[in-house]
């Protein structure tokens, strides 16, 4: 832009002396007035000044955006997937049953499990830890725990392997049928169940059961009123997805690993521009594949660190926010570009003319600016 103007005032000042014997004097003034009316500073800040307003305002919200690629990225997204445990639930569960074996008891299979999940920030594992301490039962804790994603926890207590694991992750026949069947009820109820494995035997069950978070709902409908369709992409059993995704009155899939997860959002992201909303280390690889990622503020840091934005609030209601918010900010662009242009344009002409001066082009360029301005910051 500014070379074409630098270009086309040297022409004013030199064609029409040199070719139709105007006046030098005249010509250089209104070649001065040109080069000062295309100044490019109104044009230059009406970019950055919408996107430096939408990100102070997105903060005061709550949102904290990591950059303006980010931030014109969301205007575009046309499907959203969330997570589910802590992501639309309120990723505290509480246990609501435990059910040992006939050769243990209820509290020797928690001490089981809270050997392994001791340490853990998952929440899961921290709502197995609270119903340990909540019936006084003693925690040891358990040697070389190490999480296996997607699948559970191992450790070792006194020379045997404990694993705690969802039972569909349990190889074939592993659990009676009988057994099988009290999963199958406890996850129609939508209750997360976990087998528990001593040296690969089965020593019993604890069920478990997460809250909605309450403004799910009402994201969910505002993300559809804008034209965005959402999909829960959970780790969970298909039984407990489908209660959570049945209150939503939106699509799910269920039983993934993480890499399933990145699979699912690369589908969606070939089809659709994507957002991927988590709170877990499972979840940052979707995160990254996404077109833009987004964290829940209680997610752990891998999840802040990968994520574009994080909503610092924990509000699922801030993703139709900061869309609404991105699309705004589209706008205001266009808006700035159109009022920048539009008085160049017009005193471009009037200066050609003779009917404005340098004068008038310093108010022209200078307010300009100032509306460009005033104008951002409305976001």
């Amino acid at each position: 832009y500014t070379p074409l103007i630098i270009l086309f005032s040297a022409l004013v000042v030199l064609i029409p002396p040199l070719f139709f014997a105007g006046s030098w004097e005249t010509w250089i003034y209104r070649g001065l007035t040109l080069l000062l009316i295309g100044c490019p500073c109104a044009l230059v800040i009406s970019t950055p000044a919408a996107i430096t307003s939408a990100l102070a305002a997105a903060t005061r919200r709550g949102s904290l955006i990591k950059g303006g690629a980010a931030l014109e990225q969301l205007g575009a997204i046309t499907t959203i997937a969330l997570d589910k445990t802590g992501t639309l639930t309120e990723g505290k569960p509480q246990v609501t049953e435990i059910e040992p074996v006939a050769s243990i008891n209820t509290e020797s299979l928690l001490a089981l499990a809270g050997a392994v999940e001791s340490g853990s920030h998952h929440p899961l594992a921290k709502a197995i830890l609270n119903a340990a301490e909540s019936k006084g039962v003693t925690i040891i804790e358990a040697e070389h725990r190490k999480a296996l994603a997607g699948i559970g926890v191992e450790g070792q207590l006194s020379g045997k392997r404990v694993l705690v694991t969802a039972p569909a992750r349990l190889p074939e026949n592993t659990l009676p049928s009988e057994w099988k069947q009290r999963v199958t009820e406890l996850e129609s109820s939508g209750k997360t169940a976990v087998a528990v494995m001593q040296d690969e035997q089965f020593m019993g069950l604890i069920a478990m059961q997460d809250t909605l978070r309450q403004d799910a709902i009402d994201a969910i409908q505002t993300l559809k009123k804008q034209g965005i369709n959402a999909v829960m992409l959970t780790g969970d059993n298909p039984r407990a997805a489908a209660a959570i995704a049945s209150q939503l009155e939106i699509n799910y899939r269920a039983g993934l690993l993480p890499e399933d997860k990145v699979q699912a959002v690369t589908e969606l992201n070939q089809k659709h521009r994507t957002m991927m909303v988590g709170d877990g280390i499972n979840d940052a690889p979707a995160m990254k594949a996404a077109s833009i990622g987004v964290a829940m503020g209680s997610g752990t840091d891998v999840a802040l660190e990968t994520a574009d934005a994080a909503l610092t609030h924990n509000r699922l209601t801030g993703l139709p926010e900061i869309i609404a918010l991105s699309r705004t900010t589209h706008y205001n662009i266009r808006q700035n570009i159109t009022i920048a242009l539009g008085l160049k344009a017009i005193f471009l002409i009037t200066s050609l003319l003779g009917i404005t001066g340098l004068w008038m082009a310093v108010l022209a360029d200078s307010g300009a600016t100032a509306l460009v301005t005033a104008n951002a910051i409305r976001l």
